[in-house]
């Protein structure tokens, strides 16, 4: 395993004295500069959720999470587009031999950068199904919420398959017949370039087949911590721009909650830790609009793109559980 904490540090680096002197450049911008995301990649950055064997980094749970927070801290939309890359890189390390010899040593290098389209996973009726058909799989529906759109080369796609089963794939992101994108415009992170993705029967060859499964509850506790990483980010750089405040404490807080989460399998730990760090992000955003006054709400200031940023991951891979926590932290504060 490397240094964990020599990456943390190249990755907080990269965040100072790259991606926050450019997020607000970022925020007006249609896409993810190239260079922010080559930048990731000459350090290694691509690598950190991969096996040892491929060119991975094989970072540890709390060091991937501090990686993103750090990063975070920067600019949110360049890690929203980044972080999604590992989901792939996580399902291609364990997944069939053609897949990871092809595709895992040149995601791991950054030569070629994935997202992701987990709409499988979602509870309720199936928005994106997988069919079997002849040697491969036929897929329908729609992926209403895809990142990176043009600045990835793969999707990891999960849906939903025959007698409620998960169907996970590797495809080209690239539209075609059977396949269009739609962008979404956001009010947050919209340099993330997401799409919704319409699948009219496209046909997969099963050879870009990563996996059947079982349909689950949804995202687990490690997922849920992935992503409160974001948020942490934020809350960070609000502290940084405030200076010396309860709210530091606040952070550790909410950052040992969700570790302590971790160890629930029941997920409610974990739903209220999430609940509780996005209420964080969107309180530490308001105190650094006020601190900062009138200007705040000027485009060309940090304070409303924050504020911005933090109402968006109100809602960033919420599930039932986490929204019903959150409105009742929000209505009762």
């Amino acid at each position: 395993m490397a240094d964990s904490g020599a990456i943390v540090e190249v990755a907080r680096t990269i965040a100072d004295e790259v991606l926050f002197p450019a997020a607000l450049a970022v925020d007006r911008a249609a896409g993810i500069p190239a260079g922010h995301l080559d930048r990731l990649a000459a350090a290694g950055l691509y690598s950190v959720a991969g096996p040892l064997d491929a060119g991975g980094l094989d970072l540890g749970l709390p060091e991937f999470c501090a990686v993103i927070e750090a990063l975070a801290t920067g600019c949110l939309a360049t890690t929203f587009v980044w972080v999604q890359h590992h989901g792939a890189v996580r399902a291609l390390a364990g997944g069939p031999a053609a897949l990871r010899e092809r595709w895992l040593v040149p995601l791991c290098r950054g030569e070629r950068r994935a997202g992701i389209a987990l709409t499988g996973l979602q509870p309720g009726p199936p928005r994106l199904r997988a069919e079997p058909a002849g040697d491969g799989w036929r897929l329908s529906g729609t992926a209403p919420w895809v990142t990176g759109w043009g600045a990835v080369d793969v999707l990891y796609v999960i849906a939903r398959g025959p007698d409620d089963t998960l169907v996970s794939l590797l495809l080209d992101a690239a539209e075609r017949p059977g396949l269009v994108a739609r962008r979404q415009h956001l009010v947050a992170v919209d340099a993330s370039a997401t799409v919704e993705l319409e699948f009219t029967d496209l046909q997969v060859d099963g050879s870009r087949l990563l996996g059947v499964g079982p349909f689950g509850a949804g995202a687990s506790s490690v997922v849920h911590r992935v992503n409160a990483s974001l948020a942490l980010g934020l809350i960070d750089r609000c502290c940084r721009l405030l200076g010396p405040s309860t709210l530091d404490a606040q952070l550790t807080a909410c950052r040992a909650a969700l570790d302590a989460a971790l160890e629930d399998e029941t997920g409610d730990r974990m739903a209220a830790a999430r609940a509780s760090t996005a209420a964080l992000a969107v309180r530490a955003a308001a105190a650094t609009v006020t601190h900062a006054g009138s200007r705040a709400i000027r485009l060309d200031q940090h304070p409303q793109r924050l504020a911005r940023e933090a109402s968006f991951l109100l809602v960033f891979a919420t599930r039932p559980s986490i929204r019903t926590a959150l409105l009742t932290t929000l209505t009762t504060s």
